[in-house]
């Protein structure tokens, strides 16, 4: 299948029907609605969060998995409306006001009372010109990588940085057991919606979510349960047994016995014919370009490291299900 979509969400009424109609064909059966839970108890944690609140129980504090994004502001600015246009969106989204307690031996989620939220101003304008750019950076860095604590709370913060009356840099970061890359997607476009129709003197624009995040946990919890959850689990055991431990590539250096957390990354830009190129093999083996790029990937790995067997991970968005597409949580694999 040449085109199967992230979201059927995505798709519209006609096509979804037909995705649909194909899924059944197949034996496959279409994701179903997560409905909202029943009664006020605390949720437990999903499985993606318990991982991540098991290692922030190993390494308490660490900001391994904090995540912070930037969104620059040039032109005029109303501070207290965008302020009061921050609040709205946490106010709608239960996770940016969730902590992690034990309850007996388990974790669970506490959500906080909607509240106002305080958006602090770092002034930059005194800085001299020629360093105020370094200044900021430095500083972003601080606050972006400051430790979160997942019991105590907040998992979300914001600071706006004003270096002069027409030009701003927001900070929004947030810890990863509330958030993924697809939330932060949802954050600015409810910020940016809800900040011009204040600005306009109206109302927010946005309707009711339909869910909240612990509504999902729980639907999850109850989902992947019992035998169903224990036949998954065999099968990745299955696809992993004798998967090699570690990727030996002739340029590793010496492995630190501790986490330093000091990778790095690289961008390359291919050229458009390679690209075209690359996306007409994708189109004749059926295929996205994705799929070609991360087998040449795993190629180039395995040439490289002599081995047979590459284990590559990758991230999935996790959001099958409508009610997902507009709520800020973490859902991805």
């Amino acid at each position: 299948m040449k085109g199967v979509p992230t979201s059927l969400a995505a798709l519209s009424p006609e096509k979804r029907a037909l995705f649909e109609a194909l899924l059944k064909k197949q034996g496959v059966a279409a994701p179903q609605g997560i409905p909202r839970r029943e009664g006020t108890e605390p949720a437990p944690l999903s499985f993606s969060q318990e991982r991540l609140w098991f290692l922030d129980r190993m390494d308490p504090g660490s900001p391994a998995y904090n995540v912070p994004w930037t969104l620059r502001v040039r032109g005029a600015l109303d501070v207290p409306l965008l302020e009061r246009a921050l609040g709205e969106v946490v106010r709608r989204h239960d996770a940016l006001r969730t902590t992690f307690v034990l309850d007996g031996e388990r974790p669970v989620q506490r959500v906080a009372p909607a509240g106002e939220v305080s958006l602090p101003v770092e002034d930059l304008s005194g800085v001299p010109a020629e360093a105020r750019e370094a200044e900021l950076r430095r500083r972003v860095g601080a606050a972006a990588w400051a430790p979160f604590d997942l019991e105590a709370g907040p998992v979300f913060r914001a600071i706006l940085y004003r270096l002069d009356s027409t030009d701003h840099l927001l900070l929004v970061s947030i810890h990863h057991t509330v958030t993924d890359g697809g939330s932060m997607g949802v954050l600015f476009r409810e910020l940016n919606a809800v900040y011009a129709a204040f600005a306009a003197g109206k109302p927010s624009p946005l309707h009711p979510l339909s869910i909240q995040y612990a509504d999902f946990a729980v639907w999850q919890r109850r989902h992947l349960s019992g035998k169903r959850l224990e036949d998954e689990l065999a099968w990745w055991r299955a696809r992993l047994d004798g998967a090699p431990a570690v990727l030996n590539l002739p340029t590793d250096r010496p492995r630190p016995t501790v986490h330093r957390y000091t990778g790095g990354g690289r961008s390359v830009t291919l050229p458009p014919a390679v690209l075209e190129r690359l996306r007409a093999l994708a189109l004749g083996d059926g295929a996205t370009l994705y799929m070609v790029l991360l087998a040449a990937y795993a190629t180039v790995l395995a040439r490289w490291s002599g081995q047979d067997d590459v284990v590559v991970g990758t991230p999935i968005a996790g959001r099958h299900h409508r009610e997902a597409e507009e709520l800020i949580g973490y859902f991805a694999n």
